[in-house]
């Protein structure tokens, strides 16, 4: 892994279970040693202090706070330790406590909160270390699908207020295309994709990123001799392999489009997600509209600047 991280940017660390993206973190915070290479952090290599001594604060998944210790002794629980004089303390401490909106809980206990605040205690201890660089592991993933969508706009604005320079791990999609100013697409240990979240999108360098980004997955239709398997329509440029269309940009179209049957449907309110044979080949196709049974006969279309095209390794080619 090459990669450098921007001053005051939010960058998450995205993949599937087991793609090295808490590894990844444990080496930047110091709680794993790197087999080889240099960590730096503001341009100080750092490859080889403990990590009381990197600059870093870190969030863990399961918040780690202390049951037997109020909100406040918790977040001021570094500074007790780093013996900061009491007073600074208590002025960090409220600080915090005011920018997370927890003053009114100070003398609670972890056990009388509830989940979203128990991660508020966990965030308002790593911003008294007023470190620059915030480590997070998967923050939000015990929190229920409402609290998270919250608590992603509240991280994302408090990290852009304070200027903090946040490296969050997560394997949720939503979490990394809604907060991230770049994206790092991880896969067996070895950077997939690191780009902005819409060039990741638009313009994804690998088949695997291509699938992982995009509800849903985007579709990758196998190509014989430049056609879709299984038909004579001609789609593809000479050497490509795979011809990947995004279910929202395939379009039920008219006498032009290319002849499929529907599978399936999924209905999801606002639209709807069908199922449909091309050839060899199934394309999923996310539209507005009625349903359509099984069986029923449809045109697909897309515009000329919809397909993306991958060699046999998968990787992108020109359009």
């Amino acid at each position: 892994m090459d990669l450098r991280i921007e001053p005051g940017s939010f960058c998450v660390l995205l993949g599937a279970s087991g793609c090295g993206k808490s590894t990844t973190l444990r080496i930047i915070a110091g709680l794993e040693s790197a087999s080889s290479g240099q960590v730096r952090i503001g341009g100080r290599d750092v490859t080889h202090l403990p990590p009381a001594e990197r600059g870093i604060a870190m969030v863990f998944q399961n918040y780690a706070l202390f049951p037997h210790l109020t909100v406040a002794q918790n977040i001021g629980f570094g500074l007790s330790v780093r013996k900061t004089p009491k007073a600074e303390a208590q002025r960090r401490v409220a600080e915090a406590a005011e920018l997370l909106g927890l003053s009114q809980l100070l003398e609670r206990r972890p056990g009388q909160l509830s989940g979203g605040q128990q991660q508020r205690v966990a965030l308002g201890r790593a911003l008294v270390a007023q470190a620059k660089v915030c480590l997070m592991d998967e923050p939000l993933s015990n929190l229920d699908a409402q609290l998270r969508q919250e608590m992603r706009t509240e991280l994302r604005e408090l990290q852009q207020r304070l200027g903090l320079t946040v490296v969050y791990v997560t394997h949720d999609q939503t979490e990394a295309m809604s907060m991230a100013d770049q994206v790092v697409l991880l896969n067996q240990g070895r950077v997939e994709q690191c780009a902005p979240p819409r060039e990741i999108y638009a313009r994804p360098a690998t088949t695997f990123a291509a699938r992982f980004i995009g509800t849903p997955p985007m579709n990758l239709l196998q190509l014989q001799d430049g056609c879709i398997a299984g038909t004579h329509h001609r789609v593809a440029p000479a050497g490509a392999h795979w011809l990947g269309l995004r279910p929202e940009a395939v379009r039920l179209g008219d006498a032009d489009g290319v002849e499929a049957t529907v599978q399936d449907q999924e209905y999801l309110g606002a639209d709807q997600v069908l199922r449909c044979r091309l050839g060899s080949e199934t394309v999923t196709v996310r539209t507005p509209g009625g349903p359509r049974p099984p069986g029923d006969a449809v045109r697909l279309a897309w515009l000329a600047e919809d397909p993306h095209f991958f060699d046999a390794d998968g990787r992108r080619l020109p359009a």
